[in-house]
């Protein structure tokens, strides 16, 4: 079995469990893997997931000057490489248009990752558009290997056009995990090259437990219990929902429970005190699997406010809003990312616009007071998981492409020939 090598910007990472489910997916399905990390872990625990993940892992400098000697030998062995020419004319042409350092670490990365894989590595297979794609591709130039892709959310929305339609042209295929990002990036690619394939989740991994009591909030000795599953930044909207939640009427009794980090952190649990809801708001930090799946558990409502952030950041379609759909949790979020995808306002929860206070509020308030439409909606949207975001279905999808690319299941080409293709005689 060919081995691929699977680049991603940090290995094992709590909050991109659907790499690992992806991964883990792949190997049971016969793939051999190799993970190559552009970063060290920084997480205080990792998931069940990553642990049963088997294939190696091997990081990278994650700034050339860190590892001096190990960079220096690699780019010395790497203009030994038969592509490595080709190579480094796209880098200097990709530096022209972004001469920062940055662009320089990923070319140096890719003399690492070139240099150092193993022998039998018959394709790149990159998480994330920006510069886990950067350094599989030059790497993949510079070995003549195949080079695919799956983006996600901040990498199809903050990278520079140019950049994405240079990468679409030479992968094998993309994946994307939202309605909204193939058709960005179709308009970017080749025909047929990017695909729409939803991460989804295991529905026997996350159900709803055996019943939920139909709490109105009027209790103040048993709250309506909100969560909310999110990193601290600015797209997910969390400032917006500690706003709305002072909103509600004094008399309305809830509990809200934060899971997750972020730079924002720290500001977030400053803001809830200064309006007062620190004593109804718990952050609870980053948690492993097994505790979010708790949190799931005894929560009654997920609320994400997603929002386009002021550098364009977005989400996708978030991986926690269809874990608890797939738990029987009504979710309330808003129109904007992908949310819409799975989430059909009135009928599987609620929507309303972003950056709207007052529209959040107000559904805060319907929500919390009518358990019986909280359990209607988390009945349909557990059934709408279990049609449409099954994981399963979306690792089989990867599985097609893969062994596609590998030359498997249709006709292959060089991927140094494409590339010569597109250049000037």
């Amino acid at each position: 079995m060919p081995k691929i090598a699977v680049v991603l910007k940090g290995w094992p990472r709590l909050s991109e469990t659907f790499i690992a489910q992806e991964l883990l997916g792949l190997e049971r399905r016969g793939f051999e893997l190799a993970i190559v990390s552009l970063r060290h872990p920084t997480d205080p625990a990792i998931h069940d997931l990553h642990e049963a993940v088997r294939a190696p892992v091997r990081y990278l400098p994650e700034y050339l000057e860190d590892e001096p000697a190990r960079v220096a030998a690699a780019v010395r062995a790497a203009t030994r490489l038969p592509g490595y020419p080709l190579a480094l004319r796209r880098y200097l042409a990709d530096y022209r248009r972004d001469p920062t350092e940055n662009r320089v670490r990923r070319f140096g990365q890719a003399c690492v990752l070139a240099t150092e894989q193993e022998p039998d590595t018959a394709l790149l297979y990159a998480h994330f558009l920006h510069t886990p794609a950067s350094v599989a591709r030059y790497a993949a130039l510079m070995r003549d290997l195949p080079f695919a892709v799956s983006a996600h959310a901040k990498d199809i929305w903050t990278t520079p056009a140019w950049d994405k339609a240079e990468k679409l042209v030479q992968v094998r295929f993309c994946a994307t995990c939202t309605e909204a990002g193939a058709r960005h990036l179709q308009a970017l690619a080749p025909p047929g090259r990017v695909h729409l394939v939803h991460h989804g989740v295991d529905p026997c991994r996350f159900a709803p437990p055996p019943e939920r009591p139909p709490r109105d909030g009027s209790d103040p000795g048993d709250p309506v219990r909100l969560l909310t599953i999110a990193r601290a930044v600015p797209k997910k909207g969390l400032f917006l929902l500690l706003n709305a939640l002072a909103r509600l009427p004094p008399g309305l009794h809830w509990q809200l429970e934060h899971v997750g980090g972020g730079p924002l952190l720290l500001e977030l649990a400053a803001h809830a005190q200064a309006l007062g809801l620190a004593p109804r708001v718990n952050f609870a930090g980053p948690q492993p699997a097994a505790r979010v799946r708790e949190a799931y558990a005894r929560a009654d409502l997920f609320v994400l406010p997603v929002r386009v952030a002021e550098d364009g950041d977005r989400d996708g379609l978030p991986n926690v809003v269809v874990e608890a759909a797939a738990c029987g949790l009504p979710v309330l979020s808003t129109h904007a990312a992908s949310v819409a995808e799975l989430v059909q306002d009135g009928r599987n929860g609620r929507l309303v616009p972003p950056d709207d206070p007052a529209a959040l509020a107000a559904a805060l308030a319907e929500l919390l007071t009518r358990p019986e439409l909280r359990q209607a909606y988390g009945r349909v949207a557990r059934g709408d998981v279990v049609v449409g975001f099954d994981s399963g279905r979306g690792i089989e999808r990867i599985a097609g492409l893969l062994d596609a690319a590998l030359g498997r299941g249709g006709a292959s080409t060089s991927n140094a020939a494409s590339e010569r293709g597109r250049e000037p005689s």
